[in-house]
């Protein structure tokens, strides 16, 4: 049997580019359900005829581009929160697990909170601001703010530094049923196949994924709502922000949020939340194949040696198998 050789294809740093060049253009893909879910949890006037009349609504009043709106922010936010939660969620799980090296549904619970609540703290300012450049009109002559930049300077000028936190507190609390649900549901899933993670099948995975991405967003939804009220809520801006209620405080904005709209107003938005979330897997993959076909190319003519049949699943090499090439005679089928 020949010596088993490691994919080395790629470096870490190029698997990292290529992986938020797939995160940045599934966000832009999926953009025009995010701006209609955070509209909705506002509660504009575009809003409030349902999910499929605001598409057609907030197109009517502010045009295409409306759709995508705080995307810019949304996108540059992606990196630093991503790398921030699963580097803590790793820290945490390292310091949970048992003996054996495993991790109970409660340890992962837990780890998957203390991730989510770290990287929404650390980037919360940029949430912040992406929520009031989507509420607003995207008209350049009636829009508050010109851009990213303008709304730091307006909002730090006019409400202050800790503006930028407001709702933040929700936020944390909310962090905790959605990233603990999400981390748990994985590892109650897992065990559901009978199989450890490495023998699943792709679409294996990808079912885990939507599942446990809907259970926690739905679970926790409420949270989100509000915190997206308070973020938007603001007096220097004309009409509130376009809040659908006036309040004072996370308490008041849930009591108020239900008597106008009753308890299924918490969950304003939720369609959208549920197609953004089955839509950006596809998406993602969809982006990163031939970004990482880029990127391998151009480390092939920096490094040719790579370019050799070990290396490019040549004549003697058909597959991979746990991040290695599988040789001939190995039990490796030849691909079609």
């Amino acid at each position: 049997m020949g010596k088993a050789k490691k994919d080395d294809r790629m470096t870490f740093g190029q698997n990292f580019i290529s992986g938020g060049i797939a995160g940045v253009t599934s966000r832009t893909i999926t953009s025009p359900l995010d701006v209609v879910k955070i509209l909705s949890q506002v509660g504009t006037k575009d809003t409030r005829a349902g999910f499929l009349k605001t598409f057609s609504n907030v197109y009517t009043n502010e045009g295409v581009r409306a759709f995508w709106k705080g995307n810019g922010i949304a996108c540059i936010r992606l990196f630093p929160y991503s790398a921030i939660q699963f580097a803590a969620f790793n820290q945490f799980k390292l310091w949970m697990v048992d003996e054996h090296g495993r991790l109970g549904a409660l340890s992962a619970m837990a780890a998957g909170s203390g991730g989510g609540i770290v990287a929404t703290v650390t980037t919360y300012p940029t949430d912040m601001v992406k929520t009031r450049l989507t509420a607003q009109h995207s008209d350049p002559t009636k829009k508050k703010y010109k851009g990213i930049i303008d709304a730091f300077r307006l909002i730090a000028k006019e409400e202050g530094i800790l503006a930028f936190y407001k709702g933040m507190s929700t936020s944390i609390i909310g962090v905790i049923p959605f990233a603990g649900g999400t981390f748990m549901a994985y590892e109650v899933l897992d065990k559901a196949w009978g199989k450890p993670k490495t023998e699943m099948s792709p679409v294996e995975n990808f079912i885990n994924g939507c599942l446990a991405a809907s259970f926690a967003q739905t679970f926790s939804f409420p949270f989100d709502t509000i915190r997206k009220k308070l973020q938007a809520q603001s007096k220097a801006i004309a009409g509130g922000g376009g809040v659908d209620i006036e309040f004072n405080g996370m308490v008041d904005a849930f009591v108020q949020t239900v008597k106008k709209n009753g308890i299924f107003g918490l969950w304003r938005g939720t369609t959208a939340t549920w197609l953004r979330l089955h839509h950006m897997p596809g998406s993602c993959s969809w982006a990163s194949k031939p970004a990482r076909e880029c990127l391998y190319r151009q480390r092939i003519h920096n490094k040719p040696d790579l370019g050799q049949p070990q290396a490019r699943c040549g004549p003697e090499f058909h597959t991979h198998r746990a991040g290695r090439m599988v040789q001939k005679g190995e039990g490796a089928r030849p691909r079609p």
